[in-house]
């Protein structure tokens, strides 16, 4: 929230607060609201919706303007935010709609195209692994791997890793005695068990989830025009810098499409960024997902 109505609209009720974020949201991005618009997002009454327009108005009246010939309300002429937006957020409120967990055929606010997600969990096998990393409980498996194929084993899931791709769970693997990757997709008949997981097996321990990469980030040098590529990425000093985990820095070097070999060697077209310092990777267990990436022996016989 910004500073000075935040003030007076933290002093509101969590419900308000959240009726007062909409009416700023269709604001800011449609230009307009009406009563409708409240009564059919929240259920509540007209009286309801007329005094949340009132008290937004009160709050924000630059914001907010009245058309009485059309009965709706129009952004004002030096409307300024009153909630902060996260654009993420935003994104996927347009693309995807309210989603409140009731109404499950929401659609895009606006007209919107996104790519289709090709890889998506069964909810009878997600819920089970998110009550696990909750009540930090290990959970019995049955696992498809490429290498293994099916096999029975007990994992202690901390953390879900969302790839861009696929959605994976960070896990110890008393099968294997090491912290894993494990594809959501793959695990079939989760069973929570009732025992408290032992002291190496929590998150703590695992040297490749605590351990933080910095990457830095620029335009791939192959482009005449570098300055269309910091603008794309909305660089600032002609790079990007990120702060991930070891764990997953491979997978989003993958899904950024980031080259990564050490002579920016990569010239498709998808490699619009190059890693500055390649060495970073050094270690990073993940990194061998990453285009382009040389492991630093291998590098030293080149």
């Amino acid at each position: 929230m910004i500073s000075s109505p935040s003030k007076r609209v933290e002093d509101l009720s969590l419900a308000q607060r959240e009726r007062l974020a909409y009416i700023d949201f269709q604001l800011y991005f449609f230009g307009d609201i009406g009563r409708p618009d409240l009564i059919e997002r929240f259920g509540v009454a007209p009286a309801g919706a007329t005094r949340d327009l009132a008290l937004y108005r009160e709050i924000a009246p630059q914001n907010i303007e009245f058309d009485g010939s059309n009965k709706i309300y129009r952004i004002g002429k030096a409307f300024v935010p009153i909630f902060e937006h996260s654009t993420q957020r935003v994104l996927s409120t347009l693309a995807l709609g309210f989603g409140d967990g009731v109404n499950v055929d929401s659609r895009p606010l606006l007209p919107c195209e996104s790519p289709v997600a090709l890889s998506c969990p069964r909810m009878d096998v997600l819920a089970p692994i998110c009550r696990a990393i909750h009540a930090k409980r290990p959970v019995a498996i049955r696992y498809h791997s490429m290498s293994s194929g099916e096999t029975e084993r007990i994992i202690v899931p901390f953390a879900l890793v969302d790839t861009g791709l696929r959605w994976h769970v960070r896990a110890f693997d008393r099968k294997s005695g090491e912290f894993r990757d494990f594809v959501v997709t793959r695990i079939e008949a989760p069973i929570l068990l009732d025992e408290e997981p032992k002291a190496n097996e929590r998150s703590d321990n695992d040297i490749q989830w605590t351990r933080i990469v910095e990457l830095d980030l620029v335009p791939h040098p192959r482009f005449a025009r570098p300055e269309v590529i910091k603008m794309d990425y909305g660089m600032t000093n002609g790079s990007i810098k990120m702060r991930v985990r070891a764990a997953v820095a491979g997978y989003m070097l993958l899904h950024w499409s980031v080259d990564c070999s050490p002579d920016h060697r990569l010239k498709e077209e998808q490699y619009r960024l190059w890693l500055s310092d390649p060495l970073v990777l050094y270690g990073v267990e993940s990194a061998k997902l990453a285009p382009g990436y040389q492991a630093l022996s291998s590098s030293k016989g080149s």
